[in-house]
């Protein structure tokens, strides 16, 4: 029997310095090859993971934004999919886009979604503590170190404030966000207003 919790959602994220460390492909070597590396960097970073950095077939950081429903998943997810180290999906449809990913294995319970100014949808969760009580929020300086993130995009005619996000048994994470049909009429209406003349 398969559960299913709602996740929330938040619009309100007050903090603008997150993200502002890229992660850089050399460091994410350095991290997955140090000797005594948990178990947990290796499935949150490594291949197949909605939060890898090579998800996309080249190096991309995960805390930029990325575009995903300007590629065809069969396309882009190719490699992986045929060696079988992925079911990361997307997918949309007349009503809305969807994402389907399986969790790496940690963070379930602490997994965040936000939503940006109604233009970046970020996945978010915390793995691992920070020692100093206060430090900076680890959203802010080198955020691999203490948890994991995928940025992306969110289609024009996304009705953010509608977007609806699922855990399914604690391990795949799906989130639904729906097309606004007032996108279309406002579109329609702009190509087809007619030019006045002077």
């Amino acid at each position: 029997m398969s559960s299913c919790i709602k996740l929330e959602v938040q619009t309100d994220d007050q903090t603008p310095q997150k993200w502002c460390i890229s992660l850089h492909e050399d460091v994410l070597k350095r991290l997955l090859s140090q000797q005594g590396s948990p178990i947990t960097m290796h499935k949150v970073f490594g291949e197949g993971s909605l939060f890898s950095p090579l998800l996309f077939g080249k190096f991309f950081d995960p805390s930029d934004a990325f575009p995903l429903w300007d590629f065809d998943p069969d396309t882009l997810l190719y490699n992986l999919r045929n060696s079988g180290k992925t079911t990361v999906d997307w997918f949309h449809t007349d009503q809305a886009y969807v994402l389907k990913a399986p969790l790496p294995g940690v963070g379930k319970t602490n997994i965040q979604i936000h939503v940006e100014k109604g233009k970046i949808m970020e996945i978010s969760g915390q793995v691992k503590q920070q020692r100093e009580a206060k430090a900076k929020d680890w959203r802010s300086c080198n955020w691999w170190l203490y948890g994991y993130v995928r940025r992306l995009e969110l289609p024009e005619d996304a009705d953010c404030r509608k977007i609806e996000a699922f855990l399914t048994n604690g391990v795949v994470l799906e989130i639904i966000i729906p097309r606004n049909p007032l996108y279309f009429g406002t579109l329609e209406m702009k190509i087809q207003q007619p030019k006045i003349s002077e």
